[in-house]
């Protein structure tokens, strides 16, 4: 399976903002210190503000923040909602039935169960196993 940059970046700015979470970061800062689109990042913190994973606040001393602790966020719940738009093949999109082997298809079932598999296995972390700070911000033991 193949994660979309916007789930890419999702996931990077929450693993960062774990590592700041005392401090909002900018769109700005985010995509500077990513090496993104500034205006892609924007996209991508706002989905993630809408799912309830961050608090956004606009104007000086603003930026993005976790809305809740790290231990709380599970990383196959964000990844799913934030590829959910994707289908994994054209059947899964909705009213994509172009496909000429519908409906005697016995693949469609199986590549289900492996997309649930794949976000039940990442279910089994949170956001505070991946935290990530950059290179000289870790804090002593």
């Amino acid at each position: 399976m193949r994660l979309t940059t916007f789930t890419d970046y999702g996931l990077r700015v929450l693993m960062r903002l774990a590592g700041a979470p005392d401090r909002a970061l900018s769109t700005a800062d985010l995509a500077a210190e990513f090496q993104v689109s500034r205006n892609h990042l924007a996209k991508v913190i706002s989905a993630l503000a809408g799912a309830g994973y961050l608090e956004t606040r606009r104007g000086g001393g603003g930026g993005a923040m976790l809305a809740r602790a790290p231990a709380e966020i599970r990383l196959g719940d964000v990844v799913a909602c934030l590829e959910a738009d994707q289908a994994i093949v054209e059947c899964f999109s909705p009213g994509g039935a172009a496909c000429t082997l519908t409906p005697h298809c016995r693949l469609k079932g199986r590549l289900a169960q492996a997309e649930a598999a794949f976000i039940a296995d990442l279910n089994r972390s949170t956001l505070a196993d991946c935290v990530y700070r950059p290179e000289g911000a870790w804090s002593a033991p």
